[in-house]
């Protein structure tokens, strides 16, 4: 749609949502919001924690601008429940943002079109966990629910004894958990909007580890930009940042995430909704091309449509 089409409507901007991601939606949601505002959009709140539905039949929205993170955000429901409305909406379609959701398809996904990957085993449901953690091999090794993000239930396990309490505790967020090499390096993120892959961040963690604090809390993570590594190195990171999105089929705005050991690069994931606070990764890096918050914000905004 195009700037003049879209001043004259009605966007909810859609946020909150009930998944363990909420509060980081909600920041998300509101700096969208108060960008669209300023550019003279009409744009409008809506938490779809409950009745979704209904609030946008009630509320006439006839664009979804989606700042949902988590279930029900990014993982092709509420997609779903806006295609059934023929309401248009930013960012990925139904299979997409399912695909992206869920790690273990989306690694599958881009292993096969050949992008690297760190091994991983699946635990499912009805695994037996006293066999699977007598028997596993590899330590240090990473446990992460399959669809979660903010890395909420991730640890990092460093011997057998551990195991079976990381898995038990990645399973309070999601039935199946990934067990996944850990690979020591450097951890670099990838913006890709329409295709067109951002600069490279590098995230250096004071801590050491990139979790749900270190994400949130002011001062406690360092973000490199344009990340200081080879060129080649570089390119190669882009260019499989560009190559998943276009495997999985996003659209839009993604984040690609990555790890480095030495010249070689490991994807780990897809987020579909990218956080969008005016100190989120992905602004961040469209910064360095020189974008503003407002004009990414708007960039996205314009893509909004209906699956094809």
């Amino acid at each position: 749609m195009t700037p003049e089409e879209l001043k004259g409507k009605a966007i909810a901007v859609v946020l909150g949502g009930d998944s363990a991601e909420r509060d980081v939606s909600l920041r998300s949601g509101e700096a969208v919001l108060k960008a669209l505002q300023l550019k003279g959009y009409q744009a409008f709140p809506l938490d779809s924690a409950e009745d979704a539905a209904q609030q946008l039949l009630l509320c006439g929205a006839e664009v979804a601008y989606l700042a949902v993170h988590g279930r029900h955000g990014e993982d092709g429901t509420i997609q779903g429940l806006l295609e059934m409305l023929h309401i248009p909406y930013t960012g990925s379609g139904v299979l997409a943002s399912a695909i992206a959701m869920d790690k273990y398809v989306a690694k599958t996904m881009v292993l096969a079109a050949g992008i690297v990957t760190p091994a991983s085993d699946l635990i499912a449901s009805d695994t037996d966990l006293d066999s699977f953690c007598a028997t596993h091999a590899l330590f240090p090794c990473v446990v992460k629910p399959v669809r979660e993000g903010s890395t909420l239930g991730i640890s990092i396990v460093k011997e057998r004894a551990e195991l079976k309490k990381a898995i038990t505790m990645a399973r309070t967020y999601d039935a199946r958990v990934l067990v996944e090499d850990f690979i020591a390096g450097r951890e670099v993120t990838v913006g890709v909007l329409d295709g067109q892959a951002l600069p490279v961040v590098e995230i250096v963690a004071k801590g050491g580890f990139y979790d749900y604090a270190a994400k949130y809390t002011l001062g406690q993570t360092e973000y490199l930009v344009p990340a200081p590594v080879s060129n080649e190195l570089y390119a190669q990171v882009q260019a499989a940042a560009q190559q998943a999105y276009a495997v999985i089929g996003c659209k839009g705005a993604v984040r690609v995430d990555f790890m480095l050991r030495g010249e070689e690069y490991f994807f780990l994931e897809v987020n579909t909704i990218p956080g969008m606070t005016e100190t989120s990764l992905l602004p961040k890096a469209a910064a360095c091309e020189g974008m503003d918050f407002a004009e990414i914000v708007e960039r996205i905004l314009f893509g909004a449509a209906l699956d094809k």
